[in-house]
């Protein structure tokens, strides 16, 4: 079936089940930002393959809303389906439920599957539309039946991460959650997303594209932990390790029982926004639910340990070994005319990146943009986009790789040839930017929103913008994108802290012409104590250099030269060791002083 025939499918059971519209999100269960294909149901209905967008169907129209990342993406790929692009955050785009007001009447019902959306968002959903008389059925789920060939729930098998690498066991881990649930006066709490149970337990899986995470649900109290996962997901090895550190297994299904019966008078802690409303509504009415916006364990996990921290440090001096042998072939291929395409700079870097030791797969898929497709943030080549890189113009990459010890994620902007005034003078205002917040000293207390000018403010002086994210947390082998900081325009509570990584990725994109984003990931760190209190700053980790070509050298003051120069340095003292001499010839050149 096309799209729009699956979207009639979808308005017969609507019009049967009395639904005037659904909402389909992108989530699973687990409230994932990238989920198993068995809850890629918005992809499945759309055919729109971004890790963002919501759609929303009536009886006689369809609308997705994503973010800026996809707007190139997501016009391509609806053309011809019947659904409409709302393009969020632009003026003139109205909001999905304002849209859905206008679209109903009073005593519609929207169907919605509880499953899938936070407890935080069916409540503002309810709360938004009760007040024009318009119900929320959380339990619409046609798509079992509508989805003939849909997927299973992924069964593949976990493993343990040893200590070595993550620096404390799951027993150590649980005692430290214990200590901060109790802190916030509960006596257990749900833990739902993936990325939370995997650092708790210390598992790891592959039922995630990139993210070595597992589907399963815990619940950690002062009496028992317990996992709830698919019983053949687990190899004896895994078992015992779990059973020692105290941990109790039990089916994935049971989670639902184990929470209608926890006992009454209990205070329970969960994230609302981190939770499915299924999981929020079966908590027994007789329990104090006490919400936190930050849960302990994302808070826990962000704050990287020593080993954690040596380990990712190790990962970026292996992963830049692979990067520059990367673009010795690169620029070796292209000056012997031999044809590069997209997919060839994807193919490449994953060859390059699983020679290193200790390495898992990517960490998400490579976006290798040339020229006009550059400006699609997330673009994802394919074999009918697949542009052959010419030697002019600029080539946008950006990658990264799970180890054992650590996660990459680094975008460069490669320039194979001539380039155009205003790519340099966009390009060096990106590197002005990148380095300003890199040179950040910052006290203790401060926030991304209050930083995130510095990435910007060379690009605002040239009526520029870019409508993502200066910066994400990274896991530590986990999720490439991990909360709870943040560095964006958008405010975000959480203190940036001495252990935290973060990625430092201005850029900008213009449509039709390029695009340029340079991103190294950033380690929080004590910087000194002065009578004003602490002042932290940021220690760069990503090994890799920074090509100069495009640079208006004009445009650079004395500090960001002298930055650079001081980068470049240190890019080549570490990753030398490791390379041949003809290799070492090439970085040195690539990093002598602009």
């Amino acid at each position: 079936m096309n799209t729009s025939e699956k979207i009639q499918l979808l308005r017969q059971t609507m019009q049967e089940q009395n639904i005037r519209a659904c909402i389909i999100p992108s989530t699973d269960p687990h409230i994932s930002e990238y989920t198993p294909n068995c809850w890629k149901t918005r992809e499945w209905i759309s055919g729109f393959t971004g890790s963002a967008g919501t759609i929303a169907v009536t009886s006689d129209k369809a609308g997705l809303w994503t973010d800026s990342r996809y707007f190139l993406q997501a016009e391509e790929q609806l053309k011809g389906s019947g659904i409409d692009l709302f393009k969020s955050g632009l003026p003139g785009t109205p909001p999905l439920k304002e849209w859905l007001a206008e679209e109903l009447n009073e005593e519609d019902r929207i169907g919605i599957e509880g499953e899938v959306f936070p407890a935080s968002e069916v409540r503002e959903l309810t709360a938004y539309f009760s007040d024009k008389n318009i119900v929320i059925c959380t339990d619409f789920t046609p798509y079992n039946e509508l989805w003939k060939d849909r997927p299973g729930i992924p069964s593949g098998k976990i493993f343990i991460l040893p200590e070595s690498f993550s620096g404390a066991g799951a027993g150590t881990k649980i005692n430290e959650v214990l200590q901060a649930i109790r802190e916030e006066e509960a006596d257990l709490t749900i833990l739902g997303s993936l990325d939370m149970t995997a650092w708790l337990f210390n598992l790891r899986g592959n039922d995630v594209d990139f993210n070595p995470v597992a589907v399963c649900y815990a619940i950690v109290s002062s009496l028992e932990t317990v996992l709830f996962i698919h019983p053949e997901k687990l190899t004896q090895e895994a078992s015992e390790s779990l059973r020692k550190e105290g941990v109790i297994l039990a089916d994935y299904e049971k989670i639902i029982p184990y929470i209608q019966q926890i006992p009454a008078g209990k205070n329970v802690l969960v994230n609302p926004g981190k939770i499915n409303n299924r999981i929020y509504k079966a908590i027994p009415e007789e329990c104090t639910i006490i919400e936190s916006a930050v849960h302990p364990v994302d808070r826990l996990k962000s704050i990287k340990n020593e080993t954690e921290i040596t380990g990712f440090k190790k990962a970026m001096q292996r992963d830049g070994v692979a990067l520059v042998r990367f673009l010795i072939w690169l620029e070796k291929s292209l000056a012997a005319g031999e044809p590069v395409s997209e997919l060839d700079v994807s193919r490449k870097l994953r060859e390059f990146r699983s020679e290193q030791d200790f390495f898992f797969g990517e960490s998400f898929g490579t976006i290798a943009g040339y020229a006009a497709h550059g400006a699609i943030v997330h673009y994802g080549a394919t074999e009918d986009s697949n542009a052959v890189v010419q030697n002019q113009g600029v080539l946008l990459i950006d990658s990264g790789a799970q180890y054992f010890d650590g996660t990459t994620d680094i975008t460069r902007t490669i320039a194979p040839g001539p380039v155009s005034d205003t790519i340099k003078s966009d390009y060096t205002r990106v590197l002005k930017g990148h380095i300003a917040l890199a040179r950040a000293r910052f006290p203790e207390g401060t926030k991304g929103i209050q930083l995130d000018i510095l990435a910007r403010q060379f690009l605002w002086e040239n009526g520029c913008n870019y409508l993502h994210g200066t910066g994400h947390g990274i896991g530590h082998f986990l999720n490439v994108h991990e909360g709870p900081q943040s560095i964006r325009m958008e405010f975000n509570p959480v203190e940036l802290q001495p252990g935290m990584i973060t990625s430092n990725e201005p850029g900008v994109y213009r449509a039709g012409s390029h695009g340029i984003r340079i991103e190294n990931l950033i380690l929080t760190i004590k910087d000194k104590t002065t009578d004003w209190g602490n002042f932290y700053a940021f220690e760069t980790l990503t090994l890799c250099p920074i090509d100069k070509k495009p640079i208006d050298k004009s445009l650079m003051t004395e500090q960001e030269i002298n930055w650079l120069n001081t980068y470049h340095q240190q890019v080549y003292e570490l990753l030398s060791p490791s390379l041949t001499e003809e290799e070492k010839t090439w970085l040195k050149l690539q990093t002598n002083e602009l």
